[in-house]
């Protein structure tokens, strides 16, 4: 797997681990399984969190490099990092060079960090439930869809010498109750839904590391279960890298987590060394345990490190302006329109007079402000970006959510109207309300006095008593704490204007920022025109000006289903102390209960027409080629993406009416015609047999869809006899 990925004898490393090991101490062994994060210091570089790599204590005595950690996945989260769009803007592209090229940045901005070897910001949790407060962090609801992106992204980071770790292994799916929510879920709903992302960037893409989840899985603690960490990830898939914890509360039983194959606790010693080596030296723990994850840990960290650089790397990579350009060439491939009504968009350039309405115009909304945050003061608010883009020539008048009155005065007298409207970091996000069972201030002393620093861990507990205020969860508008979301809507003012002004003028567009799938029905029928901003990163002001005023074509497609109600999407608790997943939601859902969505998973328009015509497949040994005719009608250049879905009808057991597995994104000139092959890999279409505890193909015919969404409506059906036909050699 990631030996082969990267080129490195298996061999060699695994043997010089084997005798690194034998050398060291076994105060040096759980040493090297613990992180070294030094709060005080970062705090002193303007950052408490991650301004540079978070390392591990490595070994130096045998030239034993730590870890050097960044975290993500908007790009590299130390101090100067290049802010791309969110991962789920960038699933919108369904663009996966796109995603390969922001991998191949992100892998040398690591490597611009002395002794940064690590990136823990493939981010592959599948949205299952849009409420979900870090929904902004995966790529999507399909299982396929998302695999294939944090395979591009695991592949190139790993180019540049970087370890990726893959997060957070697994079904973290609820934010607010993330430290504590047991999740069940059936064996078939496990390997086909939640896992098989997570094992394409561990099989296909060869990673390095995953990051172990906060919350329970069928009882036990993710980072202490055995089931996951050594029997799916080891036994089944053949997994040859390490694990680390999520920081400070995945481990929880130093026994049980050693034990179940947890190598390194992230991102200070609580559980591991001192605990580690005590419990080793009074026979309760077997040292083999600790040896075992320390060969894992040296024979992958040197393999990685122990070659040769392709480039010289340092600072000056640093958000370049090759890496600037990249992050706004994503946010225009990203931005998804998905509705147009008497073809308001683009909007002329020639106009004199522009309405901007909603707060989230002023500010530069990048997303979430927890782990992923990257502050390198270079975004720009989308108000300003238009002015940056008209300069003097267009008179730009702004009212706030709240201004309805100011707002209904001024919307006939302009050439248009721009309604910005969605969500914040305060609406949606990583959950940072303090627990009851898991409070961050006496980890962090037992951190600091198992590194030897008790003065540290004193100065922790008198600042901690010291202090008089505590974070509070409100669902005031603007003044929410992030975590899962109380209202899949835009805000309840943002609804408001909307209904009151979105049809004094004809050219009025309703701009969508978030992370996640925001439902309209409320207020939809109220506008011509909608487009999905997503946080789109450092760049995304400029990007969204030259979509609105036809600079650029929007390409992009909804990496999930917007229902027409919220009866329409799976059950979901933000608070719960248990919690059962199944086999069905997203467009899953829909198509099982007959409900037609309000926007289909995959949907974009175009300022251009596309028609696709004379789909046909090819049988070979391990695929079945598609390839289909695109025609572009209209009058533009564009981007259209074609996607192919599978159906299952004829199967023994019971399977999903269909799924997407292959899609490719084309670019085609006014008036011309390009055929294009999507390849869906026939290992795609096995289903997880239970009893057999292994996957199985079923011999039979399959029905394929070709389209551009998953709309049933609009899609091509052919039938594939892959049961009575010879194949070919691919």
């Amino acid at each position: 797997m990631f030996y082969n990925k990267i080129g490195a004898d298996q061999g060699h490393y695994e043997s010089l681990a084997n005798k690194l090991v034998q050398q060291m101490t076994l105060e040096e062994k759980c040493l090297l399984l613990s992180g070294d994060w030094d709060v005080f210091g970062n705090t002193k570089l303007g950052n408490p969190y991650n301004p540079k790599p978070i390392e591990t204590f490595g070994c130096d005595r045998l030239g034993i490099p730590p870890l050097g950690f960044s975290d993500g996945p908007r790009g590299v989260v130390m101090d100067g990092g290049t802010c791309f769009p969110v991962s789920m803007a960038r699933g919108a592209s369904f663009d996966r060079e796109l995603e390969a090229e922001i991998g191949n940045a992100i892998g040398k901005e690591v490597r611009a960090y002395k002794k940064g070897n690590y990136f823990a910001g493939i981010c592959i949790n599948l949205l299952r439930h849009p409420a979900w407060g870090r929904a902004q962090e995966t790529y999507g609801e399909d299982p396929y869809h998302v695999g294939e992106f944090g395979l591009q992204l695991t592949e190139e980071v790993q180019k540049h010498g970087v370890m990726a770790c893959i997060k957070h292994y697994a079904m973290n799916n609820i934010e607010n109750s993330r430290f504590k929510v047991d999740i069940q879920v059936d064996d078939r709903s496990l390997h086909e839904i939640y896992l098989p992302h997570f094992k394409k960037a561990v099989v296909d893409g060869g990673a390095a590391s995953l990051m172990g989840a906060y919350n329970k899985f069928r009882g036990s603690h993710v980072c202490e279960s055995k089931e996951l960490n050594t029997t799916i990830l080891r036994d089944m898939w053949g997994f040859e890298g390490f694990i680390s914890t999520d920081f400070f509360f995945g481990a929880r039983d130093t026994k049980k987590a050693i034990e179940s194959g947890m190598d390194v606790e992230m991102p200070m010693p609580i559980h591991y060394h001192k605990v580690l080596k005590e419990k080793v030296e009074s026979g309760e723990i077997d040292v083999s345990y600790v040896d075992l994850s320390c060969e894992r840990v040296i024979r992958t960290v040197m393999s990685f490190t122990d070659k040769e650089d392709q480039m010289n790397y340092g600072p000056h990579l640093l958000n370049n302006p090759d890496h600037i350009a990249l992050s706004q060439r994503a946010a225009e491939e990203s931005m998804a329109l998905i509705k147009n009504e008497g073809n308001v968009l683009p909007l002329r350039k020639n106009i004199k007079k522009l309405l901007v309405v909603g707060n989230f115009a002023l500010t530069a909304n990048t997303g979430d402000r927890g782990s992923s945050q990257i502050g390198n003061g270079r975004t720009s608010a989308p108000l300003q970006a238009l002015k940056d883009y008209f300069g003097d020539t267009v008179e730009i008048i702004h009212c706030s959510d709240t201004e309805v009155t100011k707002a209904k005065q001024y919307a006939n007298k302009v050439d248009a109207v721009l309604i910005f409207a969605g969500c914040d970091h305060t609406d949606e996000g990583e959950y940072l309300v303090p627990d009851k069972d898991v409070a961050l201030g006496p980890l962090m002393r037992k951190g600091f006095e198992n590194k030897g620093m008790p003065y540290k861990a004193k100065f922790l507990e008198w600042s901690g008593n010291k202090a008089s205020k505590h974070i509070a969860a409100s669902n005031e508008e603007g003044k929410g704490v992030g975590g899962d979301r109380a209202q899949l809507g835009v805000r309840t003012s943002q609804s408001k204007m909307i209904r009151e002004i979105g049809r004094i003028n004809p050219n009025t567009v309703v701009n969508i920022v978030s992370g996640s799938m925001i439902m309209t029905a409320d207020w939809d029928d109220q506008v011509p025109a909608i487009l999905m901003n997503w946080y789109a990163g450092e760049k995304g002001g400029k990007a969204l000006t030259r979509i609105l005023f036809g600079d650029v074509n929007p390409s992009g497609k909804l990496p999930f289903t917007v229902p027409y109600s919220e009866n329409h999407l799976p059950h979901f608790e933000a608070n719960c102390e248990s919690f059962t997943y199944d086999y069905y939601h997203g467009y899953y859902l829909l198509d099982k209960k007959g409900i037609k969505p309000m926007y289909p998973f995959g949907h974009g328009l175009s300022y251009t027409s596309f028609e696709l015509s004379e789909p046909q497949y090819e049988l070979y040994d391990d695929r079945i080629r598609v390839t289909t005719k695109v025609s572009n009608t209209g009058n533009i250049d564009g981007k259209e993406v074609v996607q192919v879905y599978v159906g299952y009808a004829r199967s023994s057991v019971e399977r999903h009416k269909k799924e997407l597995k292959g899609f490719e994104k084309v670019f085609v000139k006014a008036g011309e015609t390009q055929t294009v092959a999507v390849d869906v890999m026939l290992k795609e279409l096995e289903y997880f047999s239970p009893e057999r505890q292994e996957f199985v193909f079923e011999d039979m015919d399959y029905e394929l869809y070709v389209g551009n969404s998953s709309n049933a409506d609009s899609l091509i059906m052919i039938d594939a006899a892959v049961g009575s036909c010879d194949k070919k050699s691919a």
